[in-house]
């Protein structure tokens, strides 16, 4: 042990209660007291545990404690140090680890655009302020709302009538309507075996049989698909075909029209979920824009703009079928919100849409980058245009154990039980959004490369 090292002893008592709090309350006062500055070298556990003439254990325990309390830092192949502090920039005290077990998009640093998106709300007030907060509207949008939707999708659609685009409630609003028309209690809807767990939870909702179809790193495998359709007889496919949730596979191009050209013999239409497709740069043609009559196309902005809008376009094959829509919408959430299909609509006409689309890409792609350093070469998939990444587990470590052990980390993933159709495999998806800061992420990515570095009879604190 090094000087800086033995520099550090706890000053506890065994009476005190369990041992391992003990050594990080001393550790937590030391810190708080000033005699622990940020990136300090703690004892190796086994140094320390042998000068205080306790079990490694109790050490490994309290060290947990203290990562968990956001007091430490593990560092892979370089030992534990004390986390440095940050000075406080008005959100709240943060642990420093995250709750990656939602797909946010990444908070961006720039004060303007969030000034100009609040200015946006503000306007609203001119003209018919009241009326706006007053007012009922036809389900499936006004006709301005509309045609911002159609604005805002036509980098990827190209030019759509009024009459084939619904403003929705949200995404799931949307599904939840589509699904519903498309298919009815007892039939059959075919999915990718990995897929939407807000899917799975409307279709158990209207009592309709989700099928998987086997996808692979490149997404679903359209001969597989065809197997489906011969077999099963599906209602429709339902699939997001860039940057997949969760794996983030993008369908090549090839596949998408294979897919498509099975699709139209077995008679199947395709709901395409478009979640993330405004977050390439270059983006690969929708389907909707490949069979306009054979697609159902929803096109949420909670990825690509704001969860908090819970607003939709869905673009249908043709008129009558937007009708059909519209009903179920009318019958299930009346309509979206007026109020934020307008602030959507007035980001779109100002242009505060793309600012802040094009400042979402960027943190995503620095986000990224900053997984892509921190985590094992080869640990699963990711793609540098979403916030999203796909971790494979090997060895053996199973996805609960390590789910289990991160979250008591205080750091939330999701295990692929929520999005298997079948067997799910052994792997955790990180929502690399989620962290309020990059600094954050760093410190939450690290205790997950830490983890994935032991075993799990080494890393457990059970006694």
């Amino acid at each position: 042990m090094d000087d800086n090292q033995a520099s550090w002893m706890p000053a506890i008592r065994k009476g005190d209660g369990p041992v391992y709090l003990a050594i990080a309350d001393a550790l937590s006062a030391d810190i708080a007291s000033g005699r622990l500055a940020g990136g300090f070298r703690l004892p190796p556990q086994r140094a320390l545990a042998d000068a205080l003439g306790i079990d490694f254990t109790t050490v490994s325990r309290a060290y947990a404690e203290a990562r968990k309390r956001g007091l430490i830092d593990g560092r892979v192949g370089q030992g534990t140090y004390v986390r440095a502090r940050r000075p406080a920039e008005g959100r709240g005290a943060s642990t420093g680890l995250v709750d990656m077990s939602m797909n946010l998009p990444p908070r961006f640093e720039d004060a303007g655009l969030v000034a100009r998106m609040w200015d946006g709300i503000a306007d609203l007030r001119a003209g018919d302020g009241l009326g706006l907060l007053l007012r009922y509207q036809e389900a499936g949008g006004t006709a301005r709302d509309r045609a911002a939707g159609a604005r805002w999708l036509s980098p990827r659609l190209g030019a759509i009538p009024a009459e084939r685009l619904l403003v929705c409630p949200g995404a799931q609003g949307a599904l939840l309507a589509l699904a519903g028309v498309l298919a009815g209690p007892g039939e059959t809807i075919c999915v990718e075996a990995l897929t939407y767990p807000g899917f799975r939870s409307l279709a158990a909702h209207l009592r309709i049989n989700l099928v998987g179809v086997p996808i692979d790193e490149h997404g679903l495998i359209p001969e597989a698909f065809e197997a489906v359709c011969a077999e099963h007889r599906p209602k429709a496919l339902y699939c997001t075909p860039t940057l997949h949730n969760p794996t983030t596979a993008t369908l090549p191009l090839g596949r998408r029209e294979a897919l498509i050209e099975i699709a139209r013999r077995h008679q199947v239409p395709i709901i395409e979920d478009d979640a993330y497709g405004a977050l390439p740069a270059d983006p690969m043609p929708p389907l909707a824009a490949l069979a306009p009559d054979l697609v159902y196309h929803v096109a949420g902005l909670a990825k690509c703009l704001s969860p908090a809008l819970r607003i939709a376009y869905l673009v249908l094959p043709d008129g009558r079928s937007a009708a059909r829509v519209a009903g179920a919408i009318r019958a299930t959430a009346s309509m979206a919100s007026p109020l934020t299909a307008a602030i959507a609509t007035r980001w779109i006409e100002e242009g505060t849409a793309d600012a802040v689309l094009a400042a979402i890409r960027e943190e995503s792609r620095r986000r990224q980058a900053i997984a892509a350093a921190i985590l094992p070469p080869g640990f699963g998939q990711a793609d540098p245009q979403g916030f999203h990444a796909w971790l494979r587990l090997t060895g053996p470590w199973t996805r609960g154990e390590f789910t289990a052990r991160l979250r008591s980390a205080g750091i939330g993933v999701v295990a692929s039980d929520a999005f298997a159709i079948a067997s799910p495999p052994e792997a955790v998806r990180l929502g690399l959004g989620a962290a309020a800061n990059e600094d954050d992420l760093r410190d939450s990515l690290r205790v997950v490369a830490d983890l994935l570095s032991q075993s799990p009879a080494i890393s457990s604190m059970v006694v």
